[in-house]
């Protein structure tokens, strides 16, 4: 007898969600970093135990956006609210629930929704300030459960599953038992280039980033990959290149290893930059680089 969900992760940006996920499937499918904002589309990560499989969906940071990809990221993360089964509200542990976390909760009572609500970051505060957390949110909203992570050192990540597993429902399952993902290869290979992007440099430049496959070659013992990295400005340009190309060498480098660690063979990959001035408030450029608002209407 085989059981299912869909169960979306949702929260103000850098609270975790991405850091979640990846050690729940105890897999890194998601990109981290300490900047905010840094998922921009909504990632689908399975996990399959026995006969249960959960079906996890990593969302953009709920943000008040400022562009038109802040606005699709904004309809991305909304939309996964009311096209899902249940949903983990991620916070951080410590402070009570700010306009951000308000406008989830509405959306979560308005959907009938079960919850979950996860204080992340215990490692940071008291017993006293988690327990004062707990009691704030439990004012506004009769969440099905409170769990206390800290997701980056593993703390709590078994109880979240264990919660979740009481969303399951009989169904037969919507993916194959030993994939993670339902992302291809290639935005696997973008979204790794772009997390070393947002890793080693300041925080304009990576937000002004898109990166884009332009060919991807498996050959069985080598996946060769061409890629162009977009930025806003030939400022920008040059400092994601480096003197004598030092930067775009690290990025190269840094990314190359995650992606034989997860392909699991030889990579050899081409860096290209390019600019792409105001592409963030472009329509085209916005389909062009994989991210369609018309998609979430």
């Amino acid at each position: 007898m085989t059981k299912t969900a869909f169960i979306s992760i949702v929260g103000r940006p850098n609270v975790g969600k991405s850091t979640l996920l990846n050690a729940m499937l105890g897999e890194k499918i998601a990109i981290v970093s300490s900047k905010p904002q840094t998922t921009r589309n909504r990632i689908t990560g399975i996990l399959t135990r026995g006969d249960d499989q959960f079906v996890f969906l990593d969302t953009p940071g709920i943000h008040n956006p400022k562009t038109m990809l802040g606005s699709y990221m904004l309809k991305s993360a909304v939309s996964s609210i009311g096209g899902c089964d249940a949903v983990i509200l991620i916070a951080e542990a410590g402070r009570a629930p700010g306009e951000i976390e308000l406008s989830i909760i509405e959306r979560i009572k308005s959907a009938k929704l079960p919850s979950i609500l996860v204080l992340n970051k215990i490692d940071k505060i008291t017993p006293v300030a988690l327990a004062e957390s707990i009691k704030a949110y439990a004012a506004v909203h009769d969440f099905d459960a409170f769990v206390p992570t800290s997701a980056i050192k593993g703390t709590g990540i078994s109880d979240v599953l264990d919660e979740a597993s009481k969303f399951l429902y009989e169904s037969p399952w919507y993916f194959p038992g030993d994939e993670v993902t339902d992302q291809t290869e290639r935005q696997y290979a973008a979204e790794v280039i772009r997390e070393k992007i947002l890793r080693l440099l300041s925080d304009e430049i990576p937000h002004g980033v898109a990166v884009v496959i332009e060919e991807f070659k498996d050959e069985e013992t080598l996946i060769s990959i061409r890629a162009e990295i977009y930025c806003e400005k030939k400022s920008h340009k040059a400092i994601i290149i480096g003197k004598n190309g030092e930067m775009l060498k690290r990025i190269g480098t840094y990314a190359r290893e995650d992606l034989e660690r997860f392909f699991s063979v030889k990579v050899y990959l081409n860096l290209w930059v390019k600019v792409k001035s105001g592409w963030r408030d472009n329509n085209f450029n916005l389909r062009e680089f994989g991210y369609n608002i018309k998609d979430l209407n």
